[in-house]
This record gives structure tokens, C-alpha cells and sequence, in this order.
């Protein structure tokens, strides 16, 4: 217990002690971020090494160690470490520096206390004061405002039927005690209200369909390392963790309720990408995969099969690593470029630009893609083979071919769009307007992308030998899937294949060194027609590469619709109040008389209810 108090309050504290400092002080300011969060993160480390145990205050198990969380706090303490190390030199010295580090690592201290409460009552307590700091965090820079707000309503009202939820288990369990809650959903309309209450909940903070349009929002305007550490990587472990926890401990799901899950899962990743394709702006493009990533994770957990649910967690976590990592390498040409508009970038692979951001940023884009050996790779593997395995059970469903069909397809758009991504930011044309800069950013900044970058690859080329033998398949028997080793059927098994592929990356990589070298160079020209070389208005970018699906009549159709928010559901609800709004303010007509016949109305009705009449 001492030491989950030590994790919780020596990141709450700090934060404090950041904000009371005088705005001035950034240095001092940094300093005490950086030291609790490298304080937080070996103390996570001895958290992950601590035996699964119930750990009591004042007589209240309130926080529970086991396979399942302590691997998620260990990543959590990864995340905010490398954050705050790549926002030391991200940000230049402002008055709300203080605000932002104490927000971090408030962050850091809610999202440890969500993932080891075991009381659904200190869980919502966290979980709403991460709202909190989320809210604030998005308003570090002033254009950051309305993203906050819609945020904080998306979120704060998916936190209030969390609140019905957990009161729903409560009568019918009589304890907020998580580990003693087993309802079943089969035969209670009431549990499968309380499932989808706090699923609701889980949706939200991780940004599946319908209540994601919050992320794309704030990414446009919040600083890259906030997007990095939140939307990323905290909210989507929190998000799936909960999900994860809810589906496999606390309920028991009917067959309609996992076909639901694998329908909002493969909706989102379908839906996601689509609108990805046609963004013009990097970070906003990047929070559109984010979001359809989520779908992953969803559809491994709704399988409800172990080599589903475990590609799905892992899923969770390989998506934190990639995502942040990109995120980050967006933050680093945004800082070099001043912009991240895709029609304004070009150029950033050419010799002594940002090479070390360049090869990050590919790695992370073949993860993120399904590409073999990265890890990405793995994860969506073991999600299809759980599908697979599904469709068996199922007796070959047809909803369940459509649904695996669609998920690798997702994936084949995904890999398309960041081939239209990194041409832009990296091998298009550089604009003539464009700002110029020598040299890649600053080794705080590529640290963290390249320790990221690393992860992407380890954890793919050696998937048995660490992630899963350690993270992985311990944390499903904490959800009640016991014997699920490296030997269950289906499973991809890396090891030879990622062998011939970095062979084979080895060999052209020396073919064109050679090639070089022996002095059959390629020739390298500007784009011209009839000889005259092409004017900056007519520059070719990566941004055109697939404007033509717009012209599909469907596809036409749904992203003008999209186009007038007809699918988000802040501006759909924010017209629903309105609109209820206007009826109200004509019944007040300021007439007094009204208004007494009004009351006298209620006080009748009333009467009537209280005597059973």
C-alpha cells in the first residue's frame, strides 16, 4: 500500500508544487517534471514486480494489483516520462508553463489511481478529475478553447452514465468492490443497461464511434505532446482497460452484446479511415487513425474468444506506442516547419533535414499499417485469428465474414493513407514558402520518438519472447481466460519471416549504396512540362492522392453530410437543446398568471401521483 501511495502522491504533489511556483520559474518548473516523472516511472517498474494482491485503507480494499493493471501503470510511467522529456524543448518559455507541467503530471497520478482502483466509487473519482486536467490541457494554447469545452461536455456526460452504471451495480450487487461484482447479462434487462452505461464511458475516453469527435477537434489546435500523452496513449489504455474489465470480470456478456461490440469496433475503423484520407492537416489526419485503431481493440474484446481478446489488449498497448510516436514526430516537424499543413510540407527526407524524425516516422507508419515484422502487425493478426476462430463457433456467419473483411481492409486503407502522409511530409516537392531549417530537432525531442520507434520493432520481431510472455498473456487470466501460452493455435510466430524481411531491406539497402558508389547515380529533376519547369500553383502533393473517392455518389454523400456535422453527436445534441430550449422560453411569456395556473397544474398532478390515483 505504501508504495501505491508513494506512486500516487509524488505525481499529485509535484503538480502542485509546479503550479504554486511563480510562472517565471520555468526552469525550476522542468526540473521537478522531469524528476517526478523519472521518479514515477521506476516506481511503476516496482509496481509491475509486486504480487497480485488487495491492498486496504482504513478497512476499504480500495486498490487491487494484478496481471491486467500493473503492466498498464508500468506503461503509463513509459508514456509520461518520455512526454515531459520531449516537451523540455517543444515548448519555448511561457507564463503557463507551470499549468501545463502540473496538469502532466496530475495526468500521470489520476490515471495510476484509475487503473489500480478497486472500488468503482475511487475509480470515478479519478476518472473524472483526468476530465478535469484533459479540459485543461487542450486550453494550453488560447485557440484550444472550444475543442476544450466539446471535450468536456463529450466527456463529462458519458462520466454521468458511468455514474448510472456503477449505481445500477451497486442495487444489484449490493458493493462497489470490483473484483466481487459478477453479473450476468442473460436473463437482466438492468445489467445490460449498467453494461452500456459504463461502456458508454470506456467509448468516450478511448474515442470509438459515435462519441470520438472530440479528438480530431482538439488535435487541430493542442500542442502535439498533449495529443501524444492523452488522446494517444493514457485515455486509449484507460478506455480499453475499462472496457476490457467491465466485458470479461464484472459482466457476463450475451452473444448479442459481443455482436455489438464487434459491429461499433468495425463501424469505427471503417469509418475512421475514410475520413482520414481526405484530411489536409497532419495532426488532425493522425487523431482520424487514432480513432480507427480503437476499432481494433473493440473487435478483439467483442470476439470473446482468448487469441481475440488478447490481440485486442495488446492492440491497446502497440497502439499507444505507435500513435504517441507519431504524434511526437508531428510535433517535431511542426517545430521545424511551423506548419502542418500537408499542402505547405515536402522535402523533409532530402540530406541534413530530419533524418532521424524521417525513419521514426516510417517505422511508426508501417506499425500503425499491419506491416510485418512491427508489432502492429501482430496484434491485428491475432484480432483476425479470433474472428476466424469466431466464424467457426458461429457456424460460419455471414456478419462475421463481413465484419473480418472490413477490418482488413481498415488496415489496406490505413497503409494507403500513410503512403499519401509520408510522401507529403517527406518526398513531395518542397514549397517555395516553405520554412526552412538544418539538422533534425533536438535529442529530447528524437529520444523519445526513437525509444518509441525501437518498441515498434522489438515488440514485433520478438512479440513471444517479451510483450506477450510477460504483458500479454498473464493479464487474460486476470480476466478469467486462463492457459493462453505462446502455443495456442493461430498465433503468428515472427521469428523467420521478420528474418527474411530485414534480409531482404539489408540487400537493397546495399544494392543502392553500391549503386552509388559505383557511380551510376539517379538523376534527380524538378517536375517540368514541354521543358518549362512546373510553377508553384500546380506543385504536386501527397494530399491529392486519393481526393477522388469524393466523387464516389456514396462516399459524396456521407462525407457532405460529415462535412455539416450531421454525425457528430456534440453538435447534434448542442441542436437538440436548442431547439428544446426555444419551446421552453415561449411557454415564459412573463405573464404571472400563467405561471400560477402552471403551478396549481403540478401541485394537481402531484396529488394524484402520491395518492395512487
Amino acid at each position: 500500500m505504501e508504495l501505491i501511495a508513494n506512486l500516487l502522491l509524488i505525481s499529485f504533489l509535484s503538480g502542485a508544487l509546479c503550479l504554486l511556483l511563480p510562472r517565471k520559474n520555468d526552469f525550476f518548473v522542468k526540473t521537478i517534471a522531469v524528476t517526478a516523472s523519472a521518479v514515477c516511472l521506476l516506481l511503476a517498474y516496482m509496481v509491475f514486480l509486486m504480487p497480485i494482491a488487495n491492498y486496504q485503507f482504513l478497512s476499504y480494499e480500495l486498490f487491487k494489483i494484478d496481471n491486467l493493471n500493473k503492466f498498464i501503470v508500468l506503461a503509463i510511467g513509459v508514456f509520461g516520462f518520455l512526454v515531459v522529456l520531449y516537451s523540455l524543448k517543444y515548448f519555448k518559455a511561457g507564463s503557463r508553463m507551470n499549468i501545463y507541467y502540473a496538469c502532466i503530471l496530475g495526468s500521470l497520478s489520476a490515471s495510476f489511481g484509475a487503473i489500480l482502483s478497486n472500488n468503482f466509487i475511487l475509480l470515478l473519482v479519478f476518472w473524472g478529475f483526468l476530465g478535469f486536467t484533459l479540459y485543461m490541457l487542450i486550453q494550453t494554447y488560447p485557440s484550444g478553447n472550444a475543442a476544450a469545452k466539446k471535450t468536456f461536455i463529450i466527456i463529462g456526460g458519458t462520466d454521468c452514465f458511468m455514474i448510472l452504471g456503477i449505481a445500477i451495480i451497486f442495487f444489484l450487487s449490493g458493493t462497489m468492490q470490483i473484483d466481487k461484482i459478477h453479473l450476468s447479462t442473460l436473463n437482466s434487462k438492468l445489467s445490460i443497461i449498467a453494461f452500456l452505461c459504463l461502456a458508454f464511458a470506456a467509448f468516450a475516453k478511448a474515442g470509438a464511434m459515435p462519441f470520438h469527435t472530440w479528438i480530431p477537434d482538439m488535435a487541430e489546435v493542442s500542442p502535439s505532446p498533449v495529443i501524444a500523452f492523452l488522446p494517444a496513449s493514457l485515455d486509449k489504455l484507460l478506455g480499453i482497460y475499462l472496457l476490457a474489465r467491465i466485458s470479461l470480470n464484472v459482466f457476463t456478456l450475451t452473444p448479442g452484446l459481443s455482436m455489438l461490440l464487434m459491429l461499433i469496433g468495425v463501424f469505427t475503423i471503417i469509418a475512421a479511415v475514410f475520413m482520414a484520407m481526405i484530411q489536409h492537416d497532419l495532426k488532425r489526419l493522425l487523431s482520424y487513425h487514432a480513432v480507427s485503431q480503437v476499432g481494433y481493440m473493440v473487435l478483439g474484446i467483442g470476439t470473446g474468444n482468448p487469441i481475440g481478446i488478447a490481440g485486442g489488449i495488446f492492440h491497446m498497448l502497440n497502439h499507444a506506442i505507435y500513435k504517441s510516436c507519431l504524434f511526437l514526430c508531428g510535433g517535431s516537424v511542426e517545430q521545424k516547419t511551423g506548419t502542418t499543413d500537408l499542402d505547405k510540407l515536402g522535402g523533409l527526407a532530402s540530406r541534413g533535414s530530419m533524418p532521424i524524425t524521417f525513419i521514426t516516422f516510417v517505422i511508426a507508419s508501417l506499425s500503425i499499417s499491419g506491416v510485418p515484422p512491427f508489432n502492429g502487425f501482430v496484434s491485428k493478426w491475432m484480432i483476425y485469428q479470433g474472428l476466424i476462430e469466431k466464424l467457426m463457433i458461429s457456424g460460419g456467419r455471414l456478419a462475421v465474414v463481413l465484419i473480418l473483411v472490413a477490418a482488413m481492409f481498415g488496415s489496406a486503407l490505413t497503409l494507403a493513407s500513410f503512403m499519401k502522409l509520408i510522401h507529403a511530409i517527406f518526398f513531395a516537392q518542397k514549397p517555395q514558402t516553405a520554412q526552412t531549417g538544418t539538422g533534425d530537432v533536438s535529442w529530447q525531442m528524437w529520444i523519445p520518438q526513437a525509444v518509441l520507434a525501437l518498441l515498434c520493432a522489438v515488440f514485433g520481431v520478438f512479440a513471444f519472447g517479451f510483450p506477450l510472455k510477460y504483458f500479454i498473456f498473464p493479464a487474460l487470466a486476470a480476466l478469467n481466460i486462463p492457459g493462453v501460452t505462446a502455443g495456442l493455435p493461430g498465433l503468428w510466430q515472427p521469428g523467420l519471416a521478420s528474418l527474411l524481411i530485414i534480409s531482404c531491406l539489408i540487400a537493397g539497402g546495399l544494392i543502392y549504396l553500391l549503386s552509388n558508389a559505383l557511380g551510376s547515380k539517379i538523376r534527380r529533376e524538378k517536375a517540368f512540362i514541354g521543358g518549362e519547369s512546373l510553377p508553384e500553383e500546380v506543385r504536386v502533393t501527397g494530399v491529392d492522392f486519393y481526393q477522388t473517392i469524393q466523387d464516389i455518389t456514396i462516399l459524396k454523400k456521407i462525407y457532405a453530410l460529415a462535412q455539416k456535422k450531421v454525425f457528430d453527436i456534440y453538435d447534434v445534441g448542442k441542436s437538440v437543446v436548442i431547439a428544446i430550449a426555444r419551446v421552453f422560453s415561449e411557454i415564459h411569456t412573463g405573464n404571472m398568471h400563467i405561471y400560477l395556473a402552471w403551478s396549481v397544474l403540478g401541485i394537481i398532478v402531484l396529488f394524484f401521483i402520491i395518492t395512487g390515483h
